[in-house]
């Protein structure tokens, strides 16, 4: 049998039963082979196994030891496993969530979540020791030393215990000292409670955000307060998500930090019912959106816009004019999530069945009954008979605007709503 010999891609045939590897570790070059008969078909093999090879040993993933047990000289082969830093193995561990994010397997904030947290919490503190030379209880002083809070203390130790337990599935026999960290426990009194607006105190605000910054930004605002959709979710909505026939709106994506998802947050489009007062909202909007359009300021299909026509890419700036105007009223300050809020309990102090609520604004059912509960059940009359009004269950002008929505953009087909 003629010896075949391949020079190119470091793999060559070695006597007649062997094929031998040529590769660089940590500097020094190795020539490991394998027992399997150099065939055309089995050196083939061989040089794409090789460059598998190269790829984890650049990506810091490389055993030599799983690879070549029988190695004569594998007791004087350093493993780089052993020598890795914390920060080589975040990089690796960040360089993996990257390769998830490409496959749609895990949500743009998220990467960034886990960048930021281990930049900020933990890079400064263990990143340059070595990753298998630290124990539970250095992890656990690293911890207690910081003065975070119950949630940024949980999110910090969550984001660390997957990185570890990324970087110890190269050593399966050995105990990840992350496993200890324990998330603190979060009683009621730990969570954010909702604090909604009174319906007054929220015509005002809208009424002010509409003389400080123009229609745009008002029409924004207002119809957050009687959706209760969340941010990325309006921010995301489409001319062809609304259906004005039927008085509804699809919601089925969102944009986070300026990324367009094609799901929302919990996974699950829904159809959203839009009350008289939110069709009200819309054809102000896509009046306003036509004018803009004539004007060749708009070049796009969002529903929701900036005040020249730009696109909405991030909350940021709608958050920051929120603020101000907030600011300048006599009233306690709270973050435009709180309009959300505000719709929930809206609609469950008019006496909205909780399954229907928790469907339009995509949460559970339990959610309904222990947030929100309490504020429905101290509700006053009168301010029932306000959040009617405002809703548009008892206001003619608004019936009539929501007919014109219905006449430009198909004719109503059913009721709205009924109570």
């Amino acid at each position: 049998m003629r010896r075949r010999r391949l020079n190119a891609g470091g793999v060559t045939a070695k006597g007649y039963e062997r094929i031998q590897f040529d590769f660089v570790l940590d500097g020094i070059r190795y020539r490991p082979s394998i027992k399997r008969r150099p065939t055309d078909a089995n050196l083939q093999r061989a040089r794409e196994q090789l460059e598998e090879l190269r790829e984890r040993i650049r990506a810091g993933t490389f055993c030599f030891e799983n690879e070549f047990p029988s190695f004569r000289y594998l007791e004087k082969v350093a493993d780089p496993s052993q020598t890795r830093t914390c920060n080589q193995v975040f990089d690796q561990f960040i360089k993996h969530c990257e390769a998830r994010l490409h496959r749609h397997d895990i949500a743009p904030v998220t990467l960034s979540e886990y960048r930021r947290i281990l930049d900020t919490a933990w890079r400064s503190k263990i990143g340059g020791k070595l990753f298998l030379k630290l124990d539970y209880v250095m992890l656990a002083r690293i911890a207690d030393d910081n003065q975070w809070r119950k949630k940024r203390y949980n999110n910090a130790i969550s984001v660390l215990r997957r990185a570890f337990a990324f970087g110890y599935r190269n050593h399966p026999q050995q105990l990840n000292p992350a496993l200890g960290l324990k998330c603190a426990r979060m009683a009621r009194k730990d969570r954010v409670r909702p604090d909604p607006f009174r319906i007054q105190d929220a015509e005002a605000l809208i009424a002010q955000i509409h003389a400080d910054w123009g229609e745009a930004q008002g029409n924004y605002d207002e119809f957050r307060f009687f959706t209760g959709l969340r941010p990325s979710e309006q921010i995301a909505l489409t001319v062809s998500d609304l259906h004005a026939s039927r008085g509804t709106l699809s919601v089925t994506k969102a944009r986070v930090d300026g990324i367009d998802k094609n799901t929302t947050k919990t996974g699950e489009d829904r159809l959203f019912e839009l009350c008289p007062r939110a069709l009200l909202v819309v054809q102000r909007q896509l009046s306003l959106r036509e004018k803009l359009q004539r004007a060749g300021m708009i070049g796009h299909d969002q529903l929701f816009f900036m005040q020249q026509g730009e696109p909405i890419r991030d909350i940021e700036e709608p958050g920051r004019r929120w603020r101000e105007t907030l600011a300048r009223l006599a009233l306690r300050h709270r973050r435009p999530y709180c309009a959300r809020h505000s719709s929930v309990s809206w609609n469950l102090m008019i006496g909205k069945n909780p399954l229907w609520v928790a469907r339009q604004h995509g949460h559970s059912v339990r959610t309904m009954l222990e947030i929100y509960a309490a504020w429905a059940d101290g509700a006053v009359e009168s301010d029932i008979e306000t959040i009617r009004g405002a809703m548009g269950f008892s206001d003619a002008p608004v019936r009539h605007a929501v007919k014109s929505v219905a006449d430009k953009h198909g004719t109503l087909t059913r009721p709205l709503f009924s109570i």
